[in-house]
Protein backbone atom coordinates (compact mmCIF):
# COMPACT_ATOMS: atom_id res chain seq x y z
CA UNK A 1 0.00 0.00 0.00
CA UNK A 2 1.31 3.41 -0.97
CA UNK A 3 0.46 6.37 1.24
CA UNK A 4 -0.10 9.74 -0.37
CA UNK A 5 0.54 13.06 1.39
CA UNK A 6 -2.27 14.64 3.37
CA UNK A 7 -3.13 18.35 3.26
CA UNK A 8 -4.07 20.41 6.30
CA UNK A 9 -4.96 24.11 6.40
CA UNK A 10 -4.76 25.67 9.85
CA UNK A 11 -4.93 29.16 11.41
CA UNK A 12 -1.90 31.08 12.70
CA UNK A 13 -1.56 34.50 14.29
CA UNK A 14 1.72 35.54 12.62
CA UNK A 15 3.25 34.19 9.40
CA UNK A 16 6.88 35.08 10.19
CA UNK A 17 6.93 33.33 13.58
CA UNK A 18 5.13 30.40 11.94
CA UNK A 19 7.72 30.21 9.12
CA UNK A 20 10.51 30.26 11.67
CA UNK A 21 8.96 27.57 13.89
CA UNK A 22 8.02 25.11 11.16
CA UNK A 23 11.27 25.57 9.24
CA UNK A 24 13.85 26.06 12.01
CA UNK A 25 12.34 24.02 14.85
CA UNK A 26 10.52 21.21 12.99
CA UNK A 27 12.68 21.12 9.85
CA UNK A 28 9.85 21.69 7.34
CA UNK A 29 10.62 23.04 3.90
CA UNK A 30 8.83 26.23 2.86
CA UNK A 31 6.73 26.02 -0.29
CA UNK A 32 4.49 28.57 -1.97
CA UNK A 33 3.25 31.56 -0.04
CA UNK A 34 1.35 34.82 -0.19
CA UNK A 35 0.88 37.67 2.27
CA UNK A 36 -1.90 35.65 3.95
CA UNK A 37 -0.68 32.02 3.85
CA UNK A 38 2.40 29.80 3.57
CA UNK A 39 2.74 26.14 2.58
CA UNK A 40 5.14 23.74 4.30
CA UNK A 41 6.45 20.31 3.37
CA UNK A 42 6.45 18.54 6.74
CA UNK A 43 7.79 15.03 6.31
CA UNK A 44 6.23 14.89 2.83
CA UNK A 45 2.83 16.30 3.84
CA UNK A 46 1.40 19.67 2.83
CA UNK A 47 0.53 22.05 5.65
CA UNK A 48 -0.98 25.43 4.79
CA UNK A 49 -0.74 28.06 7.52
CA UNK A 50 -3.37 30.78 7.03
CA UNK A 51 -3.06 34.13 8.75
CA UNK A 52 -5.86 34.66 11.27
CA UNK A 53 -4.87 37.41 13.75
CA UNK A 54 -6.19 36.67 17.20
CA UNK A 55 -5.85 32.90 16.74
CA UNK A 56 -4.94 31.11 19.96
CA UNK A 57 -5.12 27.78 21.67
CA UNK A 58 -8.63 26.49 22.27
CA UNK A 59 -8.06 22.79 22.74
CA UNK A 60 -10.02 20.65 25.15
CA UNK A 61 -8.35 17.68 26.79
CA UNK A 62 -8.93 14.00 26.11
CA UNK A 63 -7.37 10.96 27.78
CA UNK A 64 -5.04 8.51 26.02
CA UNK A 65 -3.20 5.79 27.96
CA UNK A 66 -3.70 7.73 31.20
CA UNK A 67 -2.38 11.05 29.84
CA UNK A 68 -4.27 14.24 29.01
CA UNK A 69 -3.91 15.20 25.35
CA UNK A 70 -5.22 18.33 23.60
CA UNK A 71 -8.12 17.92 21.19
CA UNK A 72 -7.82 18.93 18.39
CA UNK A 73 -4.21 18.29 17.46
CA UNK A 74 -2.37 17.23 14.33
CA UNK A 75 1.02 15.80 13.47
CA UNK A 76 2.88 13.10 11.63
CA UNK A 77 3.49 9.39 12.13
CA UNK A 78 7.20 8.65 11.63
CA UNK A 79 9.44 5.62 11.42
CA UNK A 80 11.26 5.28 14.76
CA UNK A 81 14.69 6.51 13.54
CA UNK A 82 13.08 9.71 12.18
CA UNK A 83 11.06 10.19 15.38
CA UNK A 84 14.18 9.75 17.53
CA UNK A 85 16.08 12.32 15.47
CA UNK A 86 13.22 14.83 15.76
CA UNK A 87 12.79 14.10 19.48
CA UNK A 88 16.49 14.62 20.17
CA UNK A 89 16.57 17.87 18.19
CA UNK A 90 13.50 19.24 20.00
CA UNK A 91 14.70 18.14 23.45
CA UNK A 92 17.95 20.07 22.98
CA UNK A 93 16.06 23.33 22.31
CA UNK A 94 15.10 25.73 25.09
CA UNK A 95 12.26 27.37 23.12
CA UNK A 96 9.92 24.39 22.69
CA UNK A 97 6.53 24.75 24.41
CA UNK A 98 6.01 21.16 25.52
CA UNK A 99 2.61 19.66 26.18
CA UNK A 100 3.97 16.14 26.71
CA UNK A 101 7.70 15.43 26.53
CA UNK A 102 8.88 12.37 24.56
CA UNK A 103 7.56 9.14 26.01
CA UNK A 104 6.55 5.58 25.13
CA UNK A 105 2.83 4.84 24.99
CA UNK A 106 1.10 1.43 25.04
CA UNK A 107 4.38 -0.30 26.00
CA UNK A 108 4.32 -4.00 25.14
CA UNK A 109 0.84 -3.71 23.61
CA UNK A 110 -0.36 -3.67 20.01
CA UNK A 111 0.27 -0.19 18.65
CA UNK A 112 3.23 0.55 20.93
CA UNK A 113 4.48 4.01 19.97
CA UNK A 114 6.77 6.80 20.99
CA UNK A 115 5.03 10.16 21.15
CA UNK A 116 5.57 13.81 21.94
CA UNK A 117 3.26 16.83 21.99
CA UNK A 118 4.10 20.51 21.63
CA UNK A 119 2.50 23.84 20.75
CA UNK A 120 3.38 25.96 17.75
CA UNK A 121 3.63 29.75 18.30
CA UNK A 122 -0.11 30.19 17.56
CA UNK A 123 -1.14 27.59 20.14
CA UNK A 124 -1.86 24.77 17.65
CA UNK A 125 -1.16 21.42 19.32
CA UNK A 126 1.05 19.00 17.39
CA UNK A 127 1.81 15.34 18.02
CA UNK A 128 4.61 13.33 16.47
CA UNK A 129 4.45 9.55 16.79
CA UNK A 130 7.20 7.03 16.17
CA UNK A 131 6.67 3.36 15.37
CA UNK A 132 9.31 0.64 15.28
CA UNK A 133 6.96 -1.33 13.01
CA UNK A 134 4.82 0.80 10.71
CA UNK A 135 2.50 -2.19 10.23
CA UNK A 136 1.38 -1.68 13.85
CA UNK A 137 0.07 1.88 13.29
CA UNK A 138 -3.50 0.57 13.03
CA UNK A 139 -3.06 -2.47 15.29
CA UNK A 140 -6.09 -3.27 17.42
Amino acid sequence: MSITPFHLAFPVRDLEETRSFYQDVLGAKIGRSSPSWVDFDLFGHQLSAHLRPGTGASADLGQVDGHAVPIPHFGVVLAMPDWKALSERLTERQDVRWIERPMLRFAGEPGEQATLFLYDPSGNALEFKGFADMASVFAA
